[in-house]
């Protein structure tokens, strides 16, 4: 069982003090998580991060530093972002307790699992977070609710734990065996796609990037939450490549005919 908080890990971003980070990961460590992954810290390897530590210099040592977003959720099939804000495109909440519960339950069927917490003064971008798949807000005292970040990853990491604990009350459930092309595909094979795809819609002129709007936001909103295996993101990706040669040589034919 210890192997299903192996798959989950905790992804800071921007982090401008290291003593948050310190903090993080001692609240890791209270909770039994040991992945760590820093995006872009402004000071790492720090003396007041091992201080703040205080017995989990270990995860520190461990820790992965990557200098985008991207990078940090390589691998992940499911990714929970942290939100204090209603964004404008709203997108699938989950409570806290909700949050450990599903994060448990992807990684105990194996998925890598990401816990993304932003920067201390302004938390996540909303870029940043339309690559989650959810929303994770903790319902702090609206009159006071700005959390301290290490505070806010000790919360998610506890309702982690808690979840962790009732599996194991649980009797053991057999994973089931997937074949490859049903997986779910991963937060960076999706990028991938939503490059592609972005690609498309310029080439047909659906979209035009100069005045984008909120088409891309909302597309990543309906695949995101449509659980694309590896065949279906295949058949999409043919789908997409052949729009775009056609495009292409529909463009090529008004140029000859213009001339």
């Amino acid at each position: 069982m210890f192997a299903l908080l192996e798959n989950i890990r905790v992804v800071l971003v921007g982090t401008s003090h290291p003593g948050n980070i310190g903090g993080a990961a001692r609240a890791m460590k209270n909770m039994g998580l040991a992945q760590l992954v820093l995006v872009d810290p402004q000071d790492f390897p720090s003396a007041d991060a091992d201080a703040r530590a205080s017995g989990a210099s270990d995860i520190l040592q461990a820790a992965q530093v990557v200098g985008t977003l991207e990078e940090a959720l390589i691998g992940c099939r499911l990714v929970l972002g942290t939100s204090a804000r209603d964004r404008h495109i709203p997108w699938p909440m989950l409570e806290p307790r909700e949050c450990g519960v599903a994060a448990c339950e992807q990684a105990q069927q194996g998925a890598q699992v990401a816990l993304v917490f932003g920067r201390e003064y302004a938390g996540l971008t909303n870029d940043e977070l339309q690559r989650c798949h959810f929303h994770v807000h903790i319902p702090s005292d609206p009159a006071f609710s700005s959390l301290n970040l290490a505070a806010a990853v000790q919360v998610l990491a506890y309702e982690v734990r808690m979840a962790w604990l009732a599996a194991q009350e649980q009797p053991a459930k057999p994973v089931p065996v997937v074949e490859q092309d049903e997986e779910p595909v991963t937060a960076d094979e999706l990028e991938s796609f939503y490059r592609h795809l972005e690609q498309a819609l310029v080439e047909i002129r659906f979209l035009d990037p100069d005045k984008p709007r909120h088409l891309m936001s909302r597309l990543r909103r309906l695949y995101g939450r449509s659980a694309v295996n590896n065949l279906e993101m295949n058949i999409l990706r043919g789908i997409l490549t052949e729009t775009i040669k056609a495009a292409r040589g529909e463009h090529l034919r008004q140029e000859k005919a213009d001339v």
